[in-house]
Formats: structure tokens, C-alpha cells, sequence
């Protein structure tokens, strides 16, 4: 085959595609439908976790409980020990203390589990503030981690930790 090239494909991905180098385009191997299939699949279902965790932050920000609620799993567990009522109690009392939300994302990564491929899993490091006017009067630094479960095509956050 002589010399394999990979070529990367977008900024966050690495996508590995052998290409004997010195075959003119006709010669060289078509890739298998069945691979470009799951590999288009794989980074539409990471591209719809990644959308998942941008409408958690949304729904933080524009103060929706119900939406903040309906992306929580029904076995949610934040820390090992809070459960959904907790999360709605404490956005609620957030939202009513706070006139602005901002969830600032300062680095994140997200990714599906290559085992279990309904899991998937965001790690980031947040800034998060609460303030009346333009000036936070509350902020907090977090390093967290979410696990995701799909449910009917939709993921839903089912743990939450942070430190």
C-alpha cells in the first residue's frame, strides 16, 4: 500500500483515512459505505450531545425551569445524593434571586461512550454568575462533569458533579 496519510478533518476531530500515497484517484481503495455511514452517525449523535449541553446552558441563562427540567433524566443525580426536585428548587431560588444568569463556558469537551454509545459525557470548566444589573453580584468557578443519557433520540442529563 506504501506510505499511509492521515487527514484531520474540522478542528476537534481527527478522522483517520488511508490514502496510499502515489495511486492516482482511480486506483485507490473507495472507502466502505458501512464505515462512512457509522462514522457520519457517530459525529451527528456527538454533534446532538453537543447541542444538548448548549440548551442546558441556554435554558440556565433565560431562567426556564421547565426547560432546565425537561432536559434532567429521570434518574438525575447531581453530586450522588441531589435529585431532580433539588435541581428544580435551587434553579427556581436562583432564578428568583439573580435578574441575570450566565453560564460561561471557558473550556468544554464532549464525547460518547465508545462502549455504551446511549452515554455520553461533557466535561467543562464554567464561570457562573448571578447579578441584578450588569456587575455580577454572586460568581463561582466549576470544574463539571455531566453524563448523558439518550432517551427516544433526545439526551437527557442523568449525573451531574463538580468541584
Amino acid at each position: 500500500l506504501g506510505p499511509l496519510r492521515l487527514a484531520a478533518a474540522g478542528a476537534a476531530k481527527l478522522v483517520a483515512v488511508i490514502v496510499p500515497v502515489g495511486l492516482r484517484p482511480a486506483q485507490r481503495p473507495r472507502p466502505r459505505a458501512g464505515v462512512v455511514a457509522a462514522a457520519v452517525g457517530a459525529h451527528q449523535e456527538e454533534a446532538a450531545l453537543q447541542r444538548a449541553a448548549e440548551q442546558l446552558q441556554t435554558s440556565l441563562e433565560s431562567k426556564q425551569t421547565g426547560e432546565l427540567m425537561a432536559l434532567l433524566h429521570a434518574d438525575f443525580q447531581a453530586q450522588r445524593q441531589y435529585d431532580q426536585e433539588w435541581a428544580r428548587r435551587t434553579a427556581t431560588l436562583m432564578f428568583l434571586r439573580h435578574r441575570n444568569v450566565r453560564v460561561i463556558a471557558l473550556s468544554q469537551r464532549s464525547w460518547i461512550d465508545a462502549t455504551y454509545p446511549d452515554r455520553g459525557y461533557t466535561e467543562a470548566q464554567v464561570a457562573l454568575t448571578g447579578a441584578e444589573a450588569l456587575l455580577p453580584q454572586q460568581a463561582g468557578h466549576y470544574q463539571v462533569r455531566l453524563e448523558w443519557r439518550q432517551e427516544n433520540g433526545n439526551w437527557q442529563l442523568a449525573r451531574l458533579q463538580w468541584q
